[in-house]
């Protein structure tokens, strides 16, 4: 069995960083002391399975850390299987997480996201449109104004405005023709009347 070499300050290298080398204690390695010692051959099965030893670097890495912080809860019959089972899940959590990420092309392709929000011109050009409209229709006849806004404003249909005006479905498809006729011609000139 190999030891990973150390430091004179008591620190073993592999994980990327000086790692503390821990002492067994009771008569039973700690699950620390076994990665430090066969992180090699951790490193070597880990690259094999993922396909990459800079993922398995980062992953044995989480994983050391991960241990450092917590304590195992119940027996460790096989310590380097489990090793390599902690440190392939951290490596498979380690690559969703990098997919859920968005690439700094597809950032920078959402800063340019058109706004289909009107600006302040178009906002005034349209409250300008509005008010020159209003204008135009009160050169229409009555019945013309009031079959043009029941059509158009009420969503009100040719039978039901006929009927509202005792007109025939005829006559209020012909005035809502001249209506919309004549607001387009005004509308459409350069200068109102």
């Amino acid at each position: 069995m190999s030891r990973a070499p150390c430091n004179s300050d008591g620190t073993a290298h592999g994980l990327g960083e000086a790692v503390p080398v821990l002492r067994e204690s009771f008569g039973q390695r700690s699950l620390l002391t076994v990665m430090v010692d066969r992180y090699g051959d951790l490193r070597r099965r880990l690259t094999r399975r993922l396909g990459s030893a800079d993922w398995a670097d980062d992953a044995l890495q989480d994983t050391y850390v991960r241990l450092n912080g917590s304590e195992v809860v119940g027996e460790v019959r096989n310590p380097v299987a489990y090793l390599l089972r902690a440190a392939f899940n951290n490596a498979l959590n380690l690559r969703r997480a990098e997919t859920r990420r968005l690439s700094a092309d597809e950032v920078d392709a959402l800063l340019h996201i058109a706004d289909d929000a009107p600006d302040v011109l178009r906002i005034i050009e349209g409250r300008s449109d509005i008010e020159r409209l209003k204008r135009i229709m009160t050169e229409l006849t009555p019945r013309q104004r009031e079959i043009l806004l029941a059509a158009r404003v009420d969503g009100l249909s040719r039978h039901e405005i006929a009927d509202r005006l005792g007109i025939s479905v005829s006559l209020v498809e012909k005035e809502l023709r001249r209506a919309q006729e004549f607001c387009m011609l005004r509308f459409q000139q350069k200068t109102p009347r």
